[in-house]
């Protein structure tokens, strides 16, 4: 019996989230797991003098965005297939931690792996950290694996 049968990964796209990628391949790969590899966009807010962005403009950047995501996930996925991993790619919207504990849910992952920066003291509290809310917010158990 199998311990894992789909696995969801999170990134950034930082730095610190390639270890999380290559342990996510390996207990992928040691399972025959499915590896679901999400990003979250980020919104983007109002830019200008006076907070204020036409519609149409508004729109381009947030296309602009979602594109450049989409290419960085599609190398991860590039990536996922060379290590010859069943994989999916995930782009979710919102609040990071909320949308990857809520794909967690929706496509009944059994593991979360997430990349942490590993700040401590006063640059965790804050710039805070998603790999902490994720764990407090998962309804699955989470790995996190620390980017240095």
């Amino acid at each position: 019996m199998r311990a894992f049968r789909r696995i969801l990964y999170a990134t950034d796209f930082s730095r610190a989230s390639r270890p999380a990628f290559a342990k996510a391949i390996e207990i992928a790969r040691a399972n025959g797991a499915e590896l679901l590899i999400a990003h979250v966009l980020p919104s983007v807010g109002p830019l200008g003098a006076e907070g204020y962005v036409a519609p149409r403009v508004y729109e381009e950047m947030e296309e602009a965005v979602r594109r450049g995501a989409q290419k960085r996930l599609n190398s991860f996925l590039e990536r996922a297939k060379k290590a010859r991993v069943r994989h999916k790619g995930l782009l979710l919207e919102g609040v990071a931690h909320e949308e990857i504990a809520s794909a967690a849910r929706a496509t009944k992952a059994d593991l979360v792996v997430v990349g942490t920066q590993g700040r401590t003291g006063l640059a965790r509290l804050l710039l805070g950290s998603v790999a902490s809310r994720v764990i407090s917010t998962s309804p699955r158990p989470v790995l996190t694996v620390r980017g240095r």
